[in-house]
């Protein structure tokens, strides 16, 4: 795509992310706390790889979901992922990556739109699943937790992560090539992904984002060698680190944690990742 048609693309989307759309509703349906800690199997440290769930979809009016084939088994409440989409693409432009998380546990509410940029769209995934998930008539009904919600998408779809993560209702936010200096305001943790070769936007400048954010736990990490469309289809370098974030953050899981923080983490001795890590994450 000509630079200029990116640049007006961006112009919209960051024009978007200004206007502060996504708030908060009264309440998320979902339970105070996790009782089913116990029914996430572990995967010991294989986060590149499908978990033990399997994974399916379904599209759904606005959204595509991606979910655990044996969804609700023995009581299991599933944690919820927003996904948005990068400039003028689909779900299904990210479909292997999406399945994978899906695989490890998730619910991965994707917006069908090319345009993500405001979060809103992505803040309706998880209003429709609440609604689902208490409809008994629902395959989702009463196998959804959404109390735990990660806000995650590429380009601009990492801006609508981050627009979506100004509400309470999010945990945690996963911008991948995404991120811009000025972005604040989120609520939970926040883990900001670049690319050493990506253009469009530049690893310094989700860096900045980054160093922005000081009052939030949040991490950095830069793939080396990778370009704005490392992410696409099946998710390139990032899917260990972004599956293990989402385990992490989400599922509670140890050895997903022994990436990002501690003696032994493991990005930290990576030599594919410029990672870096605030206080408030290692406390």
């Amino acid at each position: 795509m000509r630079a200029s048609i990116w640049r007006a693309l961006w112009f919209v989307a960051l024009l978007l992310l200004i206007m502060g759309c996504g708030g908060d509703s009264d309440s998320n349906g979902g339970s105070p706390g996790r009782d089913d800690s116990d029914n996430d199997p572990s995967v010991g440290s294989e986060f590149y790889t499908a978990g033990p769930f399997g994974a399916s979809s379904l599209r759904d009016g606005a959204h595509t979901f991606y979910y655990p084939r044996t969804l609700g088994t023995d009581g299991i409440r599933h944690p919820v992922v927003l996904w948005g989409n990068g400039t003028g693409t689909s779900p299904s432009s990210y479909g292997p990556l999406l399945r994978l998380w899906a695989s490890h546990g998730f619910v991965v509410a994707a917006a069908n739109t090319a345009s993500a940029g405001s979060g809103e769209e992505m803040l309706a995934g998880l209003d429709r699943l609440i609604q689902l998930k208490d409809d008994p008539d629902s395959l989702f009904y009463q196998a959804v937790d959404t109390a735990r919600v990660a806000a995650s998408g590429h380009s601009q779809g990492g801006l609508g992560a981050l627009a979506a993560g100004r509400s309470e209702r999010v945990t945690t936010v996963m911008p991948i090539q995404g991120a811009l200096t000025f972005t604040r305001g989120i609520t939970g943790s926040a883990f900001f992904l670049a690319g050493e070769n990506d253009t469009i936007i530049s690893a310094s400048g989700v860096r900045r984002a980054y160093e922005a954010n000081t009052g939030i736990p949040a991490a950095y990490g830069s793939l080396r060698r990778a370009g704005h469309m490392e992410p696409s289809y099946t998710g390139g370098g990032y899917r260990g680190p972004t599956t293990a974030w989402l385990r992490w953050q989400l599922l509670d899981d140890p050895n997903a944690e022994a990436w990002f923080v501690g003696e032994n983490c493991v990005l930290c001795a990576s030599p594919d990742w410029v990672y870096e890590a605030n206080a408030l994450l290692n406390e």
